[in-house]
Formats: C-alpha cells, sequence, structure tokens
C-alpha cells in the first residue's frame, strides 16, 4: 500500500461512501489497514444490522458443537413445546432449523410486520405467529422478524439469554467487549436505535430475547475477528471455538435469492463468502487470498455495494 493509493481511497470514501464509519482489512492474520471516518474511533460501536444473522449463524453453530441442538433437521416447534397451533395450520409442523438458516420458511405476509412484532411483549411467539400459512417450504423468502424464532431456539436450548450464551461461548473467546442488552418497546424506540450516531448494545424484547435478524452492534475489529475465525476454520488462539464442519458447510450455497448464493446466514460470493448488513455493512472473507475485510456504516437507505468497493478499490491496493 502506497501513501497516494491509500490517500486516494479514502478520498473516494469520503465523497461517495459518507456514511462509512470504519474499515478494517486483515491479511494472513494481520491487520494492515485500519481507517475511521466523521468522528468515529476503534473503540465505538455501530449498529451491524444483517451482519447480526450471521453472528447468530455462528451461535447455533456453537450450540449443535456442544450438543445443545442435534442437528439443523430439528423440527422448530420441537422447541416450543407449550406453543398452540391454529386449528388447521399444518404447514408450521414441517419447518426445520435448517428451514430459518436458509431462508426457506414460509411466513404470512408479504412486507415484514416491524412494527406490529416490536411492539409485542414477545417477539419469539410473534414470529411463530407469522410462521406457516399457506406458503411452500424450500422457497426463499428473506426474513429478519422471522429470525427471532432462532434466538428463542438458542435460549430454550441452552437454558441462557443469547447475550451469555454468546459472551461465554464467543465474545469472551475472541476478546469482544460484551453488548448490554437495548430494550425496544414500539416504532419510535427502534427508529431512536437505528438514527442514533453513537448506539451501543444488543437488541432484545421486554423478556430479554435478543434479536436474530439485526440489533447487534460491534466494532470493525470485532468484525475481523469474526472473519478471522472462520478463516480460521473455527479456530482462535489455538482453541476450537466453533467446528470445522460448520464454518464449511454455513458458508457453502444451500439456496438462491434470484442470482445471489446462499448459505446459513452467509452470502456466498464468487470469491469467498460475506455477513452483509443493511446500510453498508459487511464481513467479507476470501479464503483463498487469506483476506477478511470489515466495513461498519452508520444506517442509511439504499447504500452503495460494500462488495464492488472491496473488489474493485480495496483489493488491488493490496
Amino acid at each position: 500500500m502506497n501513501n497516494n493509493s491509500i490517500s486516494n481511497f479514502e478520498d473516494l470514501v469520503k465523497n461517495d461512501y459518507s456514511n462509512i464509519a470504519g474499515i478494517a482489512i486483515a491479511k494472513n492474520t494481520s491487520l494492515v489497514y485500519e481507517k475511521y471516518f466523521d468522528g468515529y474511533t476503534h473503540e465505538d460501536v455501530l449498529h451491524v444490522a444483517s451482519v447480526t444473522k450471521s453472528i447468530i449463524s455462528v451461535l447455533i453453530g456453537i450450540a449443535i458443537d456442544k450438543r445443545y441442538v442435534k442437528n439443523i433437521e430439528q423440527k422448530v416447534l420441537e422447541f416450543f413445546p407449550d406453543y398452540t397451533i391454529k386449528r388447521g395450520e399444518k404447514t408450521i409442523q414441517e419447518v426445520t432449523i435448517k428451514n430459518l438458516l436458509t431462508m426457506t420458511a414460509p411466513f404470512k405476509y408479504k412486507s415484514e410486520p416491524y412494527t406490529k412484532v416490536y411492539s409485542n411483549d414477545n417477539w419469539v411467539k410473534a414470529a411463530l405467529d407469522l410462521l406457516g400459512g399457506k406458503n411452500h417450504v424450500e422457497k426463499f423468502k428473506y426474513t429478519t422478524v422471522g429470525l427471532n424464532i432462532l434466538s428463542g431456539i438458542l435460549t430454550n436450548a441452552t437454558g441462557q439469554s443469547v447475550l451469555d450464551f454468546a459472551k461465554e461461548n464467543l465474545f469472551k473467546p475472541l476478546e469482544i467487549k460484551v453488548p448490554n442488552n437495548v430494550f425496544i418497546q414500539n416504532k419510535e424506540d427502534y427508529l431512536s436505535f437505528l438514527k442514533d450516531k453513537y448506539v451501543t448494545g444488543w437488541v432484545a424484547d421486554p423478556k430479554g430475547v435478543n434479536t436474530a435478524g439485526w440489533g447487534l452492534t460491534l466494532t470493525p475489529r470485532d468484525m475481523i475477528k469474526i472473519g478471522q475465525l472462520y478463516l480460521n476454520g473455527g479456530v482462535w488462539n489455538g482453541k476450537q471455538i466453533l467446528s470445522l464442519q460448520w464454518t464449511e458447510e454455513s458458508t457453502k450455497e444451500k439456496n438462491r435469492w434470484g442470482d445471489l448464493p446462499y448459505g446459513y446466514l452467509w452470502w456466498v460470493v464468487d470469491d469467498g463468502y460475506a455477513a452483509l448488513g443493511d446500510g453498508g455493512n459487511v464481513i467479507f472473507i476470501n479464503p483463498k487470498k487469506e483476506l477478511v475485510v470489515a466495513i461498519a456504516s452508520r444506517f442509511m437507505p439504499r447504500a452503495k455495494d460494500r462488495i464492488e468497493l472491496i473488489r474493485k478499490h480495496i483489493m488491488p491496493l493490496l
């Protein structure tokens, strides 16, 4: 990396990707570049939006490794024995953990009812109530609110909150600062969380169950650690945090959204795989180049494509 190339790149970010708060790049396990914008520092966390989904995938993998969950073919309702199925409802009984991980679970809505779910005092039950209907299992249907069911599965299977399970099995081993719960009770709280420049924590419902589809805050350094964990086959500082099998299987194509391949809550791209979040948040891993790129961004509708930024402007710098 020469100084002129870096200066030109940073000017591009400021001018064309103005909501980017921080970028970190690791090559061959070493941090080779780190830069913050708009007053942010390496200590500031940001809401990484749907990157949260990929973190939940990690936690599901760990829960299977530790045998809290038998396998991804388990039916969802096995974890909610007290849930009452509505009369005539059959599809919900077929849904497995794998369906949720691959976005092939059917839901009874055309557009996601965020306000309805987040004004409820039990987001897991609200998500279960939306599951099933006349839609078919195996058809790709991207969901965010529906993934709260995975939070319920983790909670009921492990006997711990999602946050406590993540703290013990992922955050502490990787030396990621453990976030606090942030409680969202209405639309105003939800919008405030999205717009707060210095937001912190992990969103939870009134019962303390953390979100699975969004709502986690991380630093770019934290994001690099998650990417490096996968690049290392689940090993961190010589310890197997996550099985090699899960890192490989979760990042292979299982389904597609149009032309976009999808694994277990990870996007599969030509040169690797990525966790992608609204607003331009990304953990990008290129195994062949032993490269991890983390970009944390403030919320912005229709943010410019970060994978294009990485391929056209970051990778040539290396």
